[in-house]
Formats: C-alpha cells, structure tokens, sequence
C-alpha cells in the first residue's frame, strides 16, 4: 500500500508544477473517470468541477464517462478490466465499493482485490423530498397518507442498493407502511418523475434536487445529516422530527484498476486532494450540498472496509436484495 510519505512527496513534487499547462500529471493521453450515474446526476457535477482543477493545476486532460446500469457494475467492470496505467479510473461509492457485496449473491468485480484506492473526494446527506403538490407537509404526514392510502405510496431512488434505496427501506421498516420501492438508473431521472407526481417521495442528494427545489417543483421534508444544511436551514434533520437513525450519507471517491503501480497512485492521490482543497473547489462543493474530503490512499483503504460493514448490517437489516 501507498505510505503517507509517500503520498506527501507526491504533493509536493505536484505543488512544484501547478498551474503549468505543459506538465501533465501522467502523460498526453487523457484520463478517462468513469461514473456509474447518469449525466447531470450530483455526482457527475461534482466529479466534473474537481476534474477541471486538476486541468488548470497539472496541463492534464481528463474526460467523464457515465456506465449507468447494474448497481454501479456496469461501470466497475469496464474500470477493472482496464490497463492499469492510472488512466481510467472509477468513481466509486457507498453502493459499488460498500453495500453491493452485501446486496448481491455475485458481482463480476471484488471491490477490494479488483481496485486500489485513490482518495475519498466528498459526502453528502439526502434529502426526504416530495412534489411541491403532495399533501404531506412532514414526514409524519407523509407516513400516515403511506398508511392511509390503499396499495401504499411509492418512492424513487438511484438505483437498488443506492443510498436513496436503504433509506426509502428503514423508513419503510420503522413506520411498518406500505412503501414501495421504484428504482431509477441514476438521480436525474428519479428526481424529474418526483416533480411530476409519477412517485411520492424520494432521498435524493441536495445538488440532485436543487433545479427542482429552485423551481418550486419539489420540497424537503427534512434532511438526513446529524444537523441541518446550510443550504436548506429551514429543513430539520431526520433526527429532529422523531426518526434518528434514518441516517446515511453518500460518499464518493476514486479508485484504479488493482495492479496500477505506486507512483502512478500517488501522483493522482496528489493531484486530486490538491483540487479537492482548492478553496474555490471547496466552495462550489459546500454549495451543492456536499461536504470536501481528500485523504490518503491508505485511509481510504481502511473507510472502505469499516463502510462495508456497517452497510452489511444495514442490508441485512432492512432485508433488501438486489435485483
């Protein structure tokens, strides 16, 4: 595994070449980050305003790619059989590196043998969102209409497994209602059946929704964080309104195919938290809802595992499989 001093030396050696166009971070080839969500979703925002630092910061071309579909295995598989020369990566997250293993009987890809970490870059909590016209006003109301009314209230999510998916579950088994689930292939699409009535509620990630919040279309019921966003101050936590534990934030990162050697780890581990702790970066992150991270590989090696447990329990919990 990549040691912090090492990762420290690439920062620096990376520092000494900032803002030159001429020195790319690998070579001439563009690096390809592979996203298993359709465009426009939070994370492809995100993962766009990060990968244009580390243009201006190293010269290096770096290219989106969504591979939608399968919980995250569409694309996990297509970054995994990729050359492992630092210029395909994939951005992972609680689904495809956490709670897929418990979810499915097999995957095509092993989250921790199949990858090597590269840096956790953000997180965020979701939102309980409804139609700007749905009578639930709370999220009591909106759990006493799920019991009222005949065949149950439907909700989106990102996709079985996703963390809309598990939190749509323990709400479902705190309340005893009918709740059914509607998966989506991304949050795009989930959030613009929201806004036209096609399903009744939705955890979706504040970025997500923000064009539908600023429109009218949709409100935030409450938030799932341990205290309320700064964006939404007006929207209480899950916690406040009687439901603690109804709690889960998403994290992304990136990760290379396994086999991809230390300096080219580290040199991307560098390049990436650089951008991540840019202090506009951090800004437009913090205002898309999200919260900066950035850390060594190695740290990221160890959240992976310790998030791998605690979705196994959540899973398992909530008696979810994944379809």
């Amino acid at each position: 595994m990549l040691k912090a001093s090492l990762v420290l030396a690439a920062l620096v050696a990376l520092s000494s070449i900032a803002g030159h166009a001429a020195a790319e971070l690998l070579s001439s080839r563009p690096i390809t980050v592979i996203i298993p969500f359709t465009p426009g979703a939070s994370a492809d925002t995100l993962q766009r305003i990060v990968n244009k630092k580390v243009t201006e910061n190293t010269g290096q071309i770096l290219v989106v790619e969504s591979r939608a579909g399968g919980g995250g295995a569409i694309g996990a598989s297509v970054v995994k059989q990729a050359p492992p020369d630092g210029h395909t990566l994939f951005q992972a997250n609680a689904g495809t590196h956490a709670a897929n293993q418990s979810l499915y009987a097999t995957l095509p890809y092993d989250p921790i043998k199949d990858f090597r970490p590269i840096t956790l870059l953000w997180s965020f909590p979701q939102l309980l969102a409804v139609a700007s016209d749905s009578p639930a006003k709370t999220v009591d109301e909106l759990v006493a209409l799920a019991k009222s009314k005949p065949g149950g209230l439907s909700f989106a999510s990102q996709g079985t497994g996703s963390g809309g998916h598990l939190l749509g579950e323990m709400l479902k088994a705190r309340t005893g209602a009918n709740m059914v689930h509607i998966p989506y292939r991304g949050a795009g699409p989930a959030a613009l059946d929201l806004a036209t009535g096609r399903v009744d509620f939705f955890f979706v990630s504040y970025s997500s929704a923000l064009s539908f919040l600023q429109a009218g279309k949709i409100r935030a019921l409450a938030v799932t964080s341990p205290k309320r966003l700064p964006a939404l101050p007006d929207a209480p936590t899950m916690r406040e309104v009687g439901y603690a534990g109804i709690e889960l934030d998403a994290w992304f990162g990136l990760v290379a195919p396994a086999g991809t050697p230390d300096p080219v780890i580290g040199k991307l581990n560098a390049a990436f938290v650089q951008a991540v702790r840019d202090p506009e970066v951090t800004r437009q992150i913090i205002d898309q809802g999200a919260e900066p991270a950035g850390d060594t590989p190695d740290a990221f090696a160890a959240f992976i595992v310790a998030e791998t447990e605690r979705f196994s329990k959540i899973v398992k919990s909530a008696g979810i499989k994944g379809e």
